[in-house]
């Protein structure tokens, strides 16, 4: 299907040749400090760094809004790094805005690519200089996640391509080996049928060259027809969920589903017969909600309030009814509840070193919660919820049968709000079910893989001592 341009196709400093951009070279500079992480579910809209700093603070105020995308890193017009073709990534305005937001509980995505501008990818013409290009980046904005936007002429250049995950997956691996995460997201034009045979062959690429891709965020805008974008939104979704399992058999649904990230353009589309309204972000939020999916976000930020006529396309105001960021806030609803506040998320440890473990990675209700070797999937991210329950795969740890009594069993079951799901700290880093009194318990006592956990009087042994998610 033709397509218009997209996520930068309003940016005027961006469409700049780069011939006409002014070069800049790598300057030294102090990192960003550290960033507290994003929990399992969060809104984080493309912020265009050729507007102000102040943009991340103003959103915040006004939303409570934690999590933001930069658009965009691409060349200056050699293999050298820049927010927007002609501002240092080392930015004085920019890394405080970034450390602001972060000791408010925030933190930053950097996207690398776009629709307008040399694509890094493209400008740097080796893998080590691409590699090198790619750790300034992250190391100098002390990022844990990274975004590639990668469509129009970028996404066909499949030598770029796989230079680009070739670097990619050598620096995650570099990382690694010191302790340290970087999650690689993928933004991919789509359709409402799901991804292109071009994108497949890039995630495949990827696949091949060990690149840990940890979402694949879709673009749901710009189709061309008239549609329901709502619903085109939640279609390309489902889409993409069955094309990802083709890719990751082995992946489970709630798995593949904690993959995806969706990005509308808010608004009037570049195709103006589209327009994603409000009523289209409730109906896109709720359903990632429901699915566990990972990421939401929009085009742009610096649009999110309305325009003084309906129907404008505008690359500073959305063209349909709206107050001031309504977008933001709504897509928030899926960051930690409806307050935008986001809760402790990580993996659960306890006696052996071991994780708190749902078997087989399943999300029916019944499956039985164990301890396993920490594995960093999904079946081992948990969040601790404001009313005191532990999340995980969209279900809670469950007293089976609401019992309270020595041996009963732990599993998961659907979030019900009653006392069986009730967690609280108790003193020796146990953890308590207050209905019952009695702590978690890792049976026997034993650490092998597969250990059942289950409720037992508190006494504070090694097998009901465990550490949450900060």
């Amino acid at each position: 299907m033709p397509r218009p341009s997209r996520l930068a196709a309003l940016a005027v400093p961006l469409a700049l040749a780069a011939g006409t951009l002014l070069a800049a070279a790598p300057q030294a500079s102090a990192a960003a400090n550290p960033g507290p992480g994003f929990p399992a579910q969060y809104a984080a809209p493309y912020v265009e760094t050729w507007n102000s700093p102040s943009a991340l603070a103003n959103a915040r105020t006004a939303t409570g809004l934690k999590y933001f995308t930069l658009a965009f890193v691409i060349s200056d017009g050699t293999c050298n790094a820049t927010l927007n073709g002609n501002t240092s990534i080392a930015d004085a305005g920019w890394q405080s805005a970034i450390n602001s937001l972060r000791s408010a509980g925030g933190d930053v995505i950097a996207s690398f690519g776009g629709a307008a501008g040399t694509e890094l990818g493209q400008a740097c013409t080796s893998v080590s200089t691409l590699k090198a290009q790619y750790k300034r980046v992250v190391d100098t904005l002390n990022l844990t996640k990274i975004d590639l936007d990668i469509e129009g002429g970028a996404l066909g250049d499949t030598a770029a391509n796989d230079r680009r995950n070739q670097a990619l997956a050598s620096l995650q691996q570099d990382y690694a080996a010191a302790g340290r995460n970087l999650a690689v997201h993928y933004t991919l034009p789509v359709n409402p049928t799901g991804l292109e045979a071009n994108s497949i062959s890039l995630l495949n690429n990827a696949k091949s060259r060990g690149l840990n891709v940890g979402v694949v965020n879709i673009m749901t805008m710009d189709y061309g027809p008239s549609l329901d974008m709502g619903k085109a939104a939640t279609d390309a979704a489902t889409a993409l969920h069955t094309q990802l399992g083709q890719i990751w058999p082995t992946k489970t649904s709630q798995q593949l589903w904690a993959m995806e990230g969706n990005t509308p353009m808010i608004g009037v589309n570049d195709s103006t017969n589209e327009v994603f309204s409000t009523a289209n972000a409730t109906t896109l939020t709720n359903f990632a909600r429901t699915n566990g999916i990972q990421l939401l976000a929009f085009w742009a930020l610096g649009r999110d309030k309305a325009c003084a006529t309906n129907g404008t396309l505008s690359d500073s105001c959305s063209g349909t009814p709206q107050s001031a960021y309504q977008f933001a806030s709504t897509f928030n609803a899926i960051t930690g509840g409806s307050t935008g506040t986001p809760r402790p998320t990580g993996r659960i440890t306890g006696y052996g070193g071991k994780c708190i473990d749902i078997a087989a990675a399943s999300s029916a209700n019944g499956t039985a919660v164990q301890l396993y070797d920490c594995n960093g999937t999904t079946a081992q991210n948990w969040t601790v919820a404001a009313d005191g329950s532990l999340q995980a795969l969209g279900k809670c740890l469950d007293a089976t049968s609401a019992g309270t009594a020595n041996g009963t069993l732990i599993q998961l079951w659907d979030c019900n709000g009653t006392a069986a799901q009730k967690w609280q700290a108790g003193a020796n880093n146990t953890l308590v079910n207050p209905v019952s009194g009695r702590c978690l318990d890792a049976t026997g006592p034993s650490s092998a893989n597969g250990t059942r956990l289950q409720l037992w009087d508190c006494f504070g042994a090694a097998n009901q001592q465990w550490l949450l998610p900060a």
